[in-house]
């Protein structure tokens, strides 16, 4: 075979793997999990014991003086039967968070120096007397027996972490966000159903205090416990019941901007934390962290690589124009200035993956803080 034509053989084969890996990524691998499930039988659930477990619910806060009296309400509202115990760390807080948590009813507030999410859950933690810490954010409100729902799977002695069900809300804003997390929650009840989960959320999650982990401030509990916990030995599973609402970041841009910090909290754990590492794995859950996890990171270079084979393979078939027409009309949506809702939905794929492009370049160029703030219309 002529050179040249090894060459586009080569190019033709890169094109196929990166639009296969695309493909799966986003919808073959809940397929996958679906065909696995529907032919092995799912984890049963025990049931719980008639002494529901003592809870700390722990709430991190930097300035939340609007919100902070309605979450510790929404709080103290809970059905739980157990022994409750309400935690407000405020992380360095300079307004009125602190006293309006007080006067809310709130058992335990810390005034603590500002350290970052992460440090403030770790010192309400120390001083948590509940067998059982749960984490919400502070604009996360929760169903009357989600606390109760969220406990259940601990009948388990072998889960040490859960994590709920959040719906987001936005009443007038183009954030898609909502469309994603719908898809995403049916993938984590899969996930929880064979092995355990791959990621979490900072709305609604416990874990067992012995079982709480102190990781570096950069990294949060949303990535970094799940895996940990299995490499520990124990499950992280998906309590679905257990229901929390959080309002998102209005618009799609505000949204990307969003996802850009986190991501550059997420790249640490990918690269140093300990999730590329398969010990401690099963070979079904490592499955899972390659299918949810690395190749969701790597998507937009692929994405990239995509559609530079894809100019380099013009003229080679009709099949290649296609395709190249294909990732142009998805990235001219993505850029029209429309309100239509195929429109907003490519313009918050696109952005969210360059979210995760970008947030690797700012942690490569300038670290992540342990810090951070409420983000904008979310309050």
């Amino acid at each position: 075979m002529p050179f040249l034509a090894q060459c586009a053989a080569v190019v033709a084969v890169l094109f196929w793997i990166c639009a296969g890996l695309l493909v799966y990524a986003q919808v073959g691998y809940g397929l996958l999990l679906r065909a696995i499930a529907v032919v092995r039988r799912g984890r049963s659930v025990p049931a719980p014991g008639s002494v529901l477990p003592s809870v700390s619910l722990i709430i991190a806060a930097y300035r939340e003086e609007d919100v902070i009296a309605a979450k510790v309400a929404n709080a103290r509202a809970l059905d739980y039967p157990g022994e409750l115990e309400v935690i407000v760390a405020c992380d360095g807080s300079p307004d009125a968070t602190a006293q309006r948590a007080r006067e809310a009813g709130a058992d335990v507030v810390l005034e603590l120096p500002r350290g970052g999410k992460i440090r403030a859950q770790d010192q309400a933690v120390e001083r948590a007397r509940g067998a059982i810490v749960a984490f919400s954010d502070a604009n996360a409100l929760w169903a009357p027996d989600a606390l109760r729902e969220l406990v259940a799977p601990f009948a388990d002695p072998g889960v040490g972490y859960v994590c709920g069900q959040v719906a987001f809300t936005n009443e007038a804003g183009t954030n898609q966000e909502g469309l994603y997390w719908r898809y995403e929650m049916w993938l984590r009840a899969l996930e929880s159903r064979l092995a355990s989960v791959t990621g979490g959320n900072g709305a609604i999650y416990a874990a067992r205090r012995e079982d709480y982990l102190v990781v570096d401030p950069v990294m949060g509990h949303d990535l970094s416990f799940p895996f940990n916990m299995v490499k520990r030995g124990r499950r992280a599973v998906y309590a679905p019941t257990a229901r929390a609402t959080e309002k998102m970041v209005p618009s799609i841009e505000g949204e990307f901007a969003r996802k850009r910090r986190m991501q550059s909290h997420m790249w640490p754990i990918v690269v140093r934390g300990g999730l590329l590492s398969p010990r401690g794995y099963s070979p079904l859950y490592a499955l899972m962290i390659f299918s949810h996890r690395i190749l969701r990171y790597v998507a937009p270079f692929l994405h990239v690589l995509a559609l530079v084979l894809n100019i380099a393979l013009l003229g080679d078939g009709w099949v290649y124009a296609v395709t190249l027409a294909a990732q142009v009309a998805l990235l001219l949506a993505a850029a029209a200035p429309l309100r239509v809702r195929a429109a907003l939905i490519a313009r918050y794929y696109v952005l969210t993956n360059a979210s995760i492009a970008l947030g690797l370049f700012d942690w490569l160029r300038e670290g992540t803080p342990a810090h951070w703030s409420p983000p904008e219309g979310t309050r």
